[in-house]
């Protein structure tokens, strides 16, 4: 099977995309996989690092506000399904699929010009712009809420899959994980903190504050956070100038290319709410602090941490509300003896949301797409 994925931006966009990729790699060894993305985006690291090979379309987003930027995406996005048709002609993949990101626009419209058949996925309870606008097009799209079809006009293309991610995800237990990762026996806690691929400036600080007044006061933490790509330098500059980098307990990290390892090995979780996170939480049970972002269509990270909280999955804690010590607190309290009930259950409840099979519902349709396509072109 030729496939040629596309999504990037983030890694919310990206790592779908991966997964899915070496579902069919596993399944089909001999497949020929390759990816579409921007010149600029998180998936210039992740793709490669992957092992495959990675073309580039230039486009962009347009903003709300009136700015000469609209110019350029305006015509990015006239002229960028035209260079993405010359990729596909190149590639001649069997299938196209488009996993978020604008730079599923252009690729997946051109797909669908050219009769390529064409499938989406979407991660988020609220579906993204490129998804509304190829919806219609797409011979299938792949949701990981049920709701979120009520928000696309067309409907007999709807296929509710869950969220792929990778394997290890749902095999690693913690001891495993642990002893892969070389975390010393010493250390009873494992936090696991992160802010997004880009990074998140008020959940930076609220770790770096809680490192501060919270993990250099407990050798027996161990406690790693990810800044992101943006916040790398200026994070790192405040961690040393705490003194953080004395701790031998505590690390700080660009970005976390072994996620399922370290999850795995993780006993409290720090973290955005975005819909693959999510998922990846509840495959592997952990127990959370979601601190969504506020800065996301219709405010749907909330609405996803909202819905864990409620159901004891989770703890919420609001960006507006990091500075009155809120992390602090319920970190000292998870992760005290008499939080260990609260913890266990937290981990309990959230694999309720799991959905374990994903990667081989879209891999089994994602095969019938493609020989359907080939039965009547013969």
């Amino acid at each position: 099977m030729r496939v040629l994925m596309t999504g990037g931006g983030t890694g919310g966009h990206v790592n779908p995309a991966l997964a899915i990729a070496h579902t069919i790699m596993e399944n089909e060894p001999g497949s020929e996989i390759a990816f579409v993305g921007t010149s600029h985006g998180i998936e210039n690291k992740l793709v490669p690092a992957a092992g495959y090979k990675l073309y580039h379309v230039e486009v962009q987003g347009i903003s709300r506000s009136l700015t000469p930027k609209n110019l350029k995406a305006a015509y990015l996005a006239l002229t960028s399904p035209g260079k993405a048709k010359k990729i596909i002609r190149e590639f001649r993949p069997d299938i196209v699929i488009g996993t978020g990101g604008y730079v599923s626009w252009p690729v997946c419209k051109a797909a669908s010009e050219m009769g390529i058949p064409m499938a989406l996925h979407e991660s988020n309870a609220v579906p993204g712009v490129a998804l509304k606008m190829l919806s219609s097009v797409a011979d299938r799209v792949y949701l990981n809420f049920e709701g979120t079809g009520d928000e696309l006009k067309r409907k007999d293309n709807l296929l509710r899959v869950g969220n792929p991610l990778r394997g290890q995800f749902s095999t690693l237990t913690r001891e495993e994980a642990r002893q892969a990762l070389g975390v010393p026996d010493q250390y009873r806690y494992f936090i696991l903190s992160y802010g997004g691929s880009m990074g998140a400036e008020h959940v930076n600080d609220a770790v770096l504050d809680l490192m501060d007044r919270f993990t250099r006061q407990h050798p027996e933490v161990y406690h790693i956070h990810a800044t992101g790509s943006i916040e790398w330098e200026l994070c790192g500059s405040q961690f040393k100038s705490r003194g953080l980098d004395k701790c031998e307990n505590i690390k700080l990290v660009e970005y976390i290319y072994d996620m399922p390892l370290q999850m795995a090995a993780a006993d409290l979780t720090i973290n955005r709410a975005g819909a693959m996170t999510v998922s990846e939480l509840a495959m592997t049970g952990k127990p959370s602090i979601f601190i969504p972002s506020p800065n996301v269509t219709n405010n749907h990270q909330y609405k996803n941490a909202k819905v864990l909280e409620d159901a004891g999955a989770a703890l919420l804690i609001e960006e507006k509300d990091l500075g009155d010590g809120r992390l602090v607190d319920a970190v000292a309290r998870l992760l005290s003896p008499d939080g260990e009930t609260e913890r266990r259950a937290i981990g309990e409840n959230v694999r309720a949301f799991a959905v374990s099979d994903a990667n081989k519902r879209i891999y089994l349709d994602v095969k019938k797409l493609v020989a359907e396509y080939k039965s009547k072109n013969k």
